[in-house]
C-alpha cells in the first residue's frame, strides 16, 4: 500500500510538473511575442498589439533603418531561441511541440541571416524603405479614432530621420563596393521621382490621411483640417527633400554600377543565395535541383497550354507567342483610360465575390473577415506585384488585395487566377483564418516573425490549381489558359531566379525567357523568394495525393484543407508531418 501510495504521489507530481511546463511554454510564447512586438513598432501598430500609452508610443515610432537595428533584431531572435530550448518538449502537448518547432525554425532563420545582411539594399523598387514606409501608412495602418489620426501624423514626423538612415546605409554598402545593378538603380530613381512629382496635397500620404480622417465620426472638422495641413507640411518640408537626397545618392552610384544582376557578382554571393533559398523554400534543395524542377514544369505546362490553344484555333507560333497574343486580345478597351482602370477593379472584386460562393463546396472553415481589392497608388504601378495584406486582428480592417494597373495587367487574361491566388481561396483563406484563430499562440496568429513563403505562396498557387481542377473554368477555355499561364509564370521563375543568381543570366536573357522586366527586377533584389511558389505548391499537391492514395474512399478534400488551414503557417517539412499524422489518425 505504501509503495502504491508513493507511486501515485510520484505520478501526480510528474503530471503537475508536466502541466506546469505546458503552462510555462504558453507563457513563454506570449511573453516573448510581447517583447518582439515592443521591438517592432510596425507590427504593434498594424495589429493594435497593445493598448493605452504603450500602444500610443509604438504607433508614434518608426524603427531605425540601420545595420545596428538589424543586429539587435538578430540578438533578440537568439535570446528567444535560448529561452525556447530550455523547455522539455517531451512534456508538451502535440500542438505545443509543433508551435515550438515553428518558432525555432523562424527565429533560427532570422539569426542565420547575420552573415548576409549586406545582400539586401535599403533603397530599391520592391521592398526598400522608400516603398515599405509608404505602404505601411497608406495600406496596413489602421485609423478609426481621433488618437489614431494624431499618432499617424506624429509618426510621419520620423520618416525623414529614418530615410536619412537608409541613405547612410546605402552609402555604407557602396563604400564596400556593394551597389545595386544599374537597371535597379534606374528603376528605383524613376519610382522615387514619380512619388515626389505630385503636389504635396496629392501625395499618397495626404490623400489616404484625408480619406481615413473623413471617416472618423468624432474628429471635428477643424481638427481634421489642421491635421491634414500638418501632413502636407511634413510631405513638403521633410519627406520630399529626403527623397531628393536619396535620389541623389542613387544617382551618384550609377557611374560605378553595371548590369550584372545576380548574387554571384558579390563576394560570398553563393552562400548568401543558398541561405535565401533555404529561407524561402523551407527545403535544402540546391539551385541546380530547383532549376531542373523548373525546366520540367515549364515543358509539362506548355504542353497542356498547347492543346488548349489549338482548341481556340491558335496554332501558329510558340506557346509563349500565342499566349502573349491571347493576352493582348483580351486587353480592356482603351486600357489607359480611367473607365477601363475602374472596370478592371470592379471585375476583380466581382471574381472574388463569385469565388466565395464556389469555395463553399471545398472548405468547411472560411474566414469571417471580408476581403476586397484596391489599386496600387500610381507611383508604384510600374514596379509592384499584386499582393495581399492581412486583416487587422481587432477586426478594424479586412483583407486587402493590391493590384497594379499597369498596361500589361489591363487584361482579363489571368485575372481570375490572380484573384483566386491573392484572395479566395488563396491568401485570404489561409492568412485571415490564422489571424482569426484565437487557439494559436499570438506569434503564429499574427505572423509576428514574418511570413513563411513556401507555405503561403505555395498555398496561393495551389489555390489557382484547385480552382481549375474543381471546374471553375468550365466553358471558359481562355480563362483556363490564363490559369496555366500563371502556373507557367511560376515555373519559369524557378529557372530564371536560379539562372540569374547562379548561372549569370542577364536581365535581357531572363526577359526573353518569358517574364516581364518588372518581375526580373524583383528577383534581382529579392533573391530566392520567387522559388517559394511552385516548390510550395508541388509539396501541397504531393501531400494531397499521398493522403488520397493512402485513404482511398475515406479521403475528404474538405478535411485535407481543414488540416492544412488549421495548422497555420509552418515550414513545409512540418506540414508534411501534420498530413502524415492526419493520414494515420484517419486510418485508425
Amino acid at each position: 500500500m505504501q509503495r502504491r501510495t508513493f507511486c501515485l504521489a510520484t505520478a501526480a507530481a510528474g503530471a503537475e510538473i508536466a502541466f506546469g511546463q505546458q503552462r510555462a511554454i504558453d507563457d513563454f510564447f506570449r511573453e516573448f511575442t510581447d517583447e518582439w512586438a515592443r521591438s517592432n513598432p510596425a507590427l504593434a501598430t498594424n495589429q493594435r498589439y497593445f493598448t493605452g500609452p504603450e500602444q500610443d508610443r509604438l504607433e508614434r515610432t518608426l524603427s531605425p533603418q540601420t545595420l545596428d537595428q538589424r543586429r539587435k533584431t538578430i540578438a533578440l531572435a537568439r535570446k528567444g531561441l535560448a529561452g525556447l530550448r530550455a523547455f522539455d518538449r517531451g512534456a508538451m502537448s502535440e500542438q505545443q511541440r509543433l508551435w515550438s518547432e515553428v518558432m525555432e525554425w523562424q527565429l533560427n532563420t532570422i539569426a542565420e541571416e547575420e552573415p548576409y545582411l549586406d545582400y539586401t539594399f535599403p533603397l530599391e523598387q520592391m521592398n526598400g524603405w522608400n516603398v515599405s514606409v509608404v505602404e505601411r501608412f497608406t495600406v496596413t495602418r489602421p485609423m478609426g479614432k481621433v488618437r489614431d489620426a494624431e499618432n499617424f501624423v506624429a509618426a510621419m514626423g520620423q520618416i525623414r530621420a529614418r530615410t536619412l538612415e537608409a541613405i547612410e546605409e546605402s552609402r555604407r554598402l557602396a563604400g564596400k563596393g556593394i551597389i545595386p545593378p544599374r537597371f535597379i538603380l534606374q528603376a528605383t530613381i524613376r519610382q522615387m521621382q514619380n512619388f515626389i512629382d505630385p503636389a504635396p496635397a496629392s501625395n499618397p500620404f495626404a490623400i489616404v490621411f484625408g480619406d481615413k480622417a473623413a471617416a472618423i465620426p468624432d474628429l471635428p472638422a477643424a481638427k481634421r483640417t489642421q491635421l491634414r495641413a500638418e501632413v502636407e507640411r511634413i510631405v513638403s518640408t521633410q519627406i520630399y527633400p529626403s527623397w531628393k537626397q536619396a535620389i541623389a545618392t542613387l544617382e551618384a552610384q550609377l557611374p560605378k554600377s553595371n548590369d550584372d544582376a545576380g548574387l554571384w557578382r558579390l563576394k560570398g554571393g553563393d552562400e548568401a543565395y543558398a541561405y535565401f533559398l533555404r529561407r524561402f523554400t523551407t527545403t535544402k534543395m540546391t539551385p541546380e535541383e530547383i532549376h531542373q524542377v523548373g525546366l520540367r514544369q515549364v515543358a509539362a505546362i506548355e504542353a497542356r497550354m498547347d492543346t488548349l490553344l489549338k482548341q481556340l484555333g491558335r496554332t501558329q507560333g510558340t506557346v509563349k507567342e500565342r499566349a502573349e497574343k491571347l493576352d493582348l486580345d483580351l486587353q480592356y478597351p482603351n486600357p489607359t483610360s480611367e473607365a477601363s482602370r475602374e472596370q478592371v477593379m470592379k471585375d476583380f472584386n466581382a471574381i472574388i465575390q463569385d469565388a466565395a460562393k464556389r469555395a463553399e463546396s471545398l472548405f468547411d472553415v472560411r474566414p469571417k473577415s471580408p476581403v476586397a481589392a484596391q489599386p496600387f497608388p500610381t507611383f508604384r504601378e510600374a514596379n509592384a506585384a499584386a499582393n495581399y495584406n492581412a486583416p487587422a486582428a481587432d477586426g478594424s480592417r479586412g483583407g486587402i488585395v493590391q493590384f497594379p494597373r499597369r498596361l500589361s495587367n489591363m487584361t482579363t487574361f489571368g485575372l481570375r487566377s490572380l484573384a483566386y491566388h491573392e484572395a479566395i481561396p488563396g491568401h485570404h483563406f489561409q492568412i485571415a483564418l490564422q489571424v482569426e484563430d484565437r487557439s494559436l499562440p499570438r506569434f503564429m496568429q499574427l505572423r509576428a516573425f514574418g511570413n513563411i513563403a513556401a507555405n503561403s505562396e505555395g498555398w496561393g498557387l495551389y489555390a489557382e490549381r484547385l480552382a481549375a481542377e474543381s471546374g471553375w473554368y468550365q466553358g471558359d477555355v481562355e480563362g483556363e489558359i490564363g490559369q496555366l499561364d500563371s502556373e507557367l509564370f511560376r515555373a519559369r521563375r524557378l529557372v530564371i531566379d536560379t539562372g540569374i543568381h547562379t548561372k549569370r543570366w542577364t536581365r535581357q536573357q531572363s526577359i526573353d525567357y518569358g517574364i516581364e522586366a518588372s518581375e526580373i527586377e524583383r528577383y534581382v533584389v529579392y533573391p530566392g523568394q520567387a522559388c517559394s511558389y511552385m516548390i510550395g505548391q508541388l509539396k501541397y499537391i504531393e501531400l494531397r495525393d499521398r493522403a488520397r492514395s493512402a485513404l482511398g474512399a475515406r479521403f475528404s478534400m474538405r478535411e485535407y484543407h481543414n488540416v492544412v488551414l488549421r495548422t497555420g503557417s509552418v515550414p513545409m517539412e512540418l506540414m508534411e508531418s501534420r498530413i502524415d499524422a492526419y493520414i494515420a489518425s484517419t486510418k485508425a
